[in-house]
């Protein structure tokens, strides 16, 4: 097998970086205040640095409700050292940040990181150009091409063929070359390459996925060597967890009515098994991901929304199966193990402080996703990933069969083909990947944005129509949309006439039937 390509840099997780930045930069109030007996304009505190932020990202997609306010401390640091801000003073590039009164400032210009290059080499392009090329043309048959409307033609008609044409074909049959093994790998390549790029929505998978990335034999022994569960067998058991570990997960996933670690118990002794997993896994020497595919499970973040919660199962089902089996399963028995945790309202406390589904997420979210260069976004977007995989896991580590179906269609339809036409050269009729397609940045930015904003106008939409919502909290709602997103509102409500249109169906409010207005009283004087 050739050698596997270095990871790609962290391109998606550096957009978003500088994303939330100029965001931060933008929306993130300012006023005076007093410190020492001086005023200071145009600053901020750390706490009310942390109020804002932490509410961001809780309601952003790429982060989630997962988000702790100690994780947006630390994203607060992150900025302190690179000069996103700067103390009252003007001093940055530590971490000496506390979720406190100190006051900070914006700088006259923010830092932007640029964005790293994922762009193979040329060569690399070149190449990739011929085997698409020897990917749909079988290079043992004869020149000519046929075209695309012969072939279909020709698969519609070859259930009319009469068996004595087969008899005579026979023959030559037996002395045509079998389609090679290579031939279906780089059809696997192919077909879910073109799936991501479906799913993902992508004009290019170029700074995400390349071609040489996918193993097949990885793919289809993740499809095939599974237990009645789902779950991967490894034929190797030295690549396996070890058998502690195993009955250590076994013990909390079923605590208590499965304890075969053949100790007794004692009060904490949960949490000491717990803590010998936790251990094992953040040991590990790269990420269960894998540092390879980081720039993939970033993108899928995209995906995480409520609206599209179907197209990130699958985009994941499809992105898990290319993980090294080994990977594949401690992944998956993780995933099982911290769901059963988090819902077993028999587990003790394993943390004092912290709630059990918070503390799985917290505890293995660096385990699973990290870069293998320095990313301060890292730990924000593998809680938002291992929250999801945790709610999805039974859904998102099926073996996804349409696969094998499209590829069995495609090898069908070349044999087909070919056995009609045994001396043609035959093209493959299924849409090809277009590996080298690329569009400007400002097209990429325009579509970026385009997408967005529909997303946002939709959830306009779902406030207004939502007839669960009183008029007050209808109301409030719109009236926080429209402060965050004033273009946006104001598209859909150009005037105040069509915003008060929304309200005038309000319920008549009936007359008292008893008057208690005062009596009168008359005067007694003559």
């Amino acid at each position: 097998m050739a050698g596997r390509p270095a990871a790609p840099g962290p391109y998606r997780a550096t957009r978003l970086w500088n994303e939330i930045t100029k965001y931060f930069r933008a929306g993130m109030p300012l006023r005076k205040h007093r410190q020492h007996f001086k005023k200071h304009g145009s600053c901020f505190t750390a706490s009310e640095a942390v109020d804002w932020l932490h509410g961001v990202l809780r309601s952003s997609s790429s982060f989630g409700p997962e988000v702790t306010r100690q994780q947006t401390v630390q994203l607060l640091r992150k900025f302190l050292k690179n000069h996103v801000i700067e103390d009252i003073k003007g001093r940055w590039g530590s971490e000496n940040l506390e979720d406190n009164g100190a006051l900070y400032r914006f700088p006259s210009t923010s830092p932007v990181k640029p964005l790293p290059s994922l762009c193979p080499p040329k060569e690399n392009l070149e190449n990739f150009s011929r085997d698409r090329e020897r990917l749909f043309k079988l290079p043992h048959l004869a020149r000519r091409t046929v075209k695309k409307h012969e072939l279909l033609q020709s698969l519609e008609n070859l259930e009319k063929i009469k068996p004595d044409i087969i008899e005579e074909n026979k023959e030559d049959t037996l002395h045509r070359k079998e389609i090679s093994q290579e031939y279906v790998q780089e059809t696997w390549r192919n077909i879910i390459l073109l799936h991501l790029q479906t799913i993902l929505g992508l004009p290019s998978l170029e700074e995400v996925l390349q071609p040489t990335q996918i193993v097949p034999e990885y793919v289809i022994y993740n499809m095939t060597n599974t237990s009645k569960h789902g779950v991967v067998i490894l034929q190797n058991k030295s690549e396996d967890l070890p058998h502690w570990v195993l009955s250590a997960m076994k013990c909390l996933a079923y605590w208590p009515r499965n304890n075969d670690m053949s100790q007794p118990t004692y009060s904490g002794f949960e949490r000491d098994v717990f803590r010998t997993v936790a251990d094992y896994f953040l040991n590990l020497p790269e990420p269960l991901l894998t540092f390879e595919y980081y720039e993939l499970f970033v993108n899928i973040l995209d995906l995480l929304q409520p609206h599209l919660e179907r197209i990130a199962v699958e985009a994941l089902q499809i992105s898990c199966l290319l993980l090294p089996p080994p990977n594949r399963r401690k992944i998956q028995l993780l995933m099982r193990m911290i769901s059963r945790i988090s819902e077993n309202v028999d587990m003790p406390r394993l943390h004092d402080a912290m709630g059990t589904r918070s503390l799985m997420i917290q505890t293995f979210s660096r385990c699973v996703l990290c870069c293998a260069e320095e990313v301060d976004l890292d730990e924000l977007l593998s809680t938002r990933l291992v929250s999801f995989l945790m709610d999805h896991q039974h859904e998102i580590f099926k073996v996804p069969t349409y696969l094998q179906v499209a590829v069995r269609d495609h090898i069908e339809c070349v044999k087909m083909a070919q056995f009609k036409y045994p001396e043609e050269e035959i093209c493959a009729i299924l849409p090809t990947y277009s590996y080298c397609k690329q569009i400007t940045p400002q097209e990429f930015e325009e579509q970026k944005v385009s997408t967005s904003q529909a997303a946002v106008a939709e959830l306009l939409e779902n406030i207004i129509k939502d007839k669960n919502l009183s008029v007050k909290d209808k109301k409030k709602k719109l009236k926080q949309f429209q402060k965050e997103y004033p273009l946006i509102y104001q598209n859909r409500f150009p005037t105040t006439e069509n915003e008060a249109m929304l309200f005038e169906n309000k319920p008549i409010i009936k007359q008292p039937m008893l008057s208690l207005r005062k009596p009168r009283f008359c005067s007694l004087r003559y």
